[in-house]
C-alpha cells in the first residue's frame, strides 16, 4: 500500500489516500485532486488558489518535469491554481504534515498486523486527537504507469511559473483557459 497524504492547517483534518499500484506523479495529482472534488471546495468556496507545501523527493518531487507536466493537468481539469513549496531534501521532518497528522496515524497503526487493506483504512479512519485532528480515507485501486517521462512539447512549452527566490522548490501551476 501506497499512502498519499494531505494536511488541511486550518481545519485540522487529514486526507490518506492508499494506493495499492504504484507511487507516481500521476497518482498524487489525483489524490489532490479527488481532495480538491470531494473536499477542498466545499470547504473553501471562494479560494482561488491552493498552497500545497511538499517533500522535496518522491512522486511529487521537485525536481521532476512529469510531476510538473502531472499538475498542469491538473490544474487546467478543476481550474484553480496550485502553488508548490518544496522543502529542500532532508528537511521534511519541517513539514506540518509530519507531526501533526503522520504521527498520529502511526500511533493508531502501533502493533497492529496489516492483514488487508480495510485493516489499515479502518485503523486510520480512527485516529485523532485531543486537539480535535479527524482524518479521512480513501483507496485508489488503479494501476499507475511507472518510468513515465515528461513530453517534449511540455517541457518546451511549460506554462509553470517559478518563484524568482528558489524557483527550483518553489512554483505556480496556473490553469490554461481552454479554447472555444
Amino acid at each position: 500500500m501506497i499512502p498519499h497524504g494531505i494536511y488541511d492547517v486550518k481545519r485540522n483534518e487529514g486526507y490518506i489516500t492508499f494506493g495499492t499500484s504504484k507511487d507516481t506523479s500521476e497518482f498524487c495529482c489525483e489524490c489532490i485532486k479527488d481532495w480538491w472534488m470531494n473536499h477542498g471546495r466545499y470547504n473553501y468556496p471562494s479560494a482561488d488558489s491552493i498552497l500545497a507545501l511538499a517533500d522535496g523527493g518522491g512522486s511529487n518531487s521537485s525536481r521532476h518535469y512529469i510531476f510538473k507536466e502531472d499538475l498542469q493537468k491538473l490544474v487546467n481539469e478543476i481550474g484553480i491554481e496550485i502553488r508548490m513549496a518544496h522543502y529542500p531534501l532532508y528537511t521534511s521532518k519541517y513539514n506540518p504534515i509530519e507531526h501533526r497528522l503522520f504521527c498520529h496515524v502511526t500511533s493508531a497503526c502501533r502493533g497492529a498486523v496489516f492483514s488487508s487493506v480495510e485493516v489499515v483504512k479502518s485503523l486510520v479512519d480512527k485516529t485523532s486527537t485531543s486537539t480535535g485532528l479527524k482524518v479521512f480515507t480513501t483507496v485508489k485501486n488503479k494501476v499507475y504507469a511507472t518510468a513515465r517521462k515528461a513530453s517534449e512539447s511540455f517541457m518546451e512549452n511549460m506554462s509553470i511559473i517559478f518563484d524568482d527566490y528558489l524557483g527550483k522548490w518553489n512554483y505556480r501551476a496556473i490553469p490554461i483557459p481552454k479554447e472555444s
